[in-house]
């Protein structure tokens, strides 16, 4: 086996209704998006020897889909949680499975179902207080309690390093929902204007409502399997010419990296480098934006362009449609669903197969992938292409 070379394609796509779609468990959702991407695939739930859950935050499905799904005898079976890494994560592994003979055809999903009618979407992933004593609480008695108020720190701190503004984090959100109005799937589709980005109330300073992406219930599966089976099967294969992962493990110290430099600064040329491509070379980009800043400072990481100079970038117009780096092409985290690091990997494989209607990218031969997990910690990058390997 050459890990240098992967020989594996994804082969089939399940997407469930998305967002305030009550009445059903994670378990349900799960159980629909793997049925939809095996046939997607043109194969059988039989055919299928490996499966990877990638639970949620909520945690309420596990491998155990095994049995609900009647599947008998699977060959690689595991829960991975990597948070919003995790389908990069997961892809990685089931090619690596599947190049070392361990298994055949293997499935991937995530499924969550957080948002409970009569409830607002806020409450969905609260705080998590925790019982600790001395400097270990003071992040939380500070009002660190949520994502939002975490990524802020990041974002205020780019800000304050760069001169970068909440107008550029807004033409971010512009862009989604640029690419969101032509996207069936997408939870928000009603026009967006940078003031009415700029008039959304504060969530945590500076982020804005809408710097932040969606809750969704719902669940995405993904098929992986050999580049030669891949050939033979019912859809166009998306082949997987590279990856990679990095864990920064920041710490809350003033000479920390963090809010400047995130996984894709790491994962990203490991990725390239296993594609034996340039980031000049890639046509679209899926970014993983469960806020505005997320997907400038991995647009920076990733090197489309310098460091500091994201803000500047983003708000030239490049990332929106009609742009010269396409990005987000489905809407992302912040205007179409947010299913994790599936969301960014579901509009990969629908451009790939030029499938993409309205809103397709002339142009995909290839496609970057990120993944982003924790608050900056945990970093995975896929790069796909239309074409195997060589060509």
């Amino acid at each position: 086996m050459s890990i240098e070379s992967p020989r594996t394609a994804i082969v089939g796509l399940g997407i469930t209704e998305m967002g305030k779609v009550y009445g059903r468990s994670a378990t349900d959702f799960a159980v629909e998006a793997i049925t939809s991407a095996v046939a997607d695939a043109g194969l059988r739930l039989s055919d299928v020897d490996g499966l990877y859950v990638n639970p949620g935050i909520k945690n309420d499905t596990d491998m155990r889909l095994q049995s609900t799904l009647g599947m008998r005898d699977t060959r690689v079976l595991a829960t991975l949680q990597g948070f919003g890494s995790s389908a990069g994560q997961m892809v990685q592994y089931a090619s690596l499975a599947i190049e070392a003979g361990m298994a055949d055809v293997v499935v991937c999903v995530y499924a969550d179902a957080p948002l409970k009618e009569g409830k607002r979407a806020g409450a969905a992933y609260p705080g998590q207080a925790r019982a600790m004593v001395g400097v270990g609480s003071l992040p939380f008695a500070a009002g660190l309690k949520a994502a939002p108020e975490r990524y802020a720190v990041g974002a205020r701190r780019h800000m304050n390093a760069y001169g970068t503004t909440s107008e550029q984090f807004g033409a971010v959100a512009v862009a989604a929902r640029e690419w969101a109005r032509m996207n069936p799937h997408a939870q928000m589709r009603d026009a967006m204007t940078l003031e009415d980005h700029q008039s959304s109330r504060m969530i945590a300073d500076p982020l804005r409502l809408l710097d932040c992406c969606l809750v969704s219930n719902g669940a995405v599966a993904v098929v992986v399997t050999s580049a030669e089976r891949a050939a033979s099967l019912k859809q166009p294969p998306v082949h997987i010419w590279g990856w990679g992962q990095a864990h920064p493990g920041y710490v809350n110290r003033r000479d920390s990296e963090f809010g400047l430099v995130s996984g894709a600064a790491q994962s990203g040329p490991a990725a390239l480098k296993m594609a034996g491509v340039g980031v000049d070379e890639i046509d679209i980009r899926q970014i993983y934006d469960c806020f505005t800043y997320t997907t400038l400072i991995t647009l920076e990481d990733y090197g489309f362009c310098a460091k500091g100079e994201g803000g500047e970038f983003v708000a030239s117009g490049a990332i929106a449609p009609g742009g010269s780096h396409p990005t987000n092409t489905g809407g992302g985290e912040l205007s179409s669903y947010y299913m994790w690091g599936m969301t960014p990997l579901s509009e990969a494989i629908i451009q790939a197969r030029g499938q993409a209607g309205e809103r397709q990218v002339e142009k995909h031969d290839l496609q970057m992938v990120s993944g982003n997990g924790g608050v900056l910690d945990f970093h995975s990058t896929l790069i796909l292409s239309s074409h195997s390997k060589g060509r």
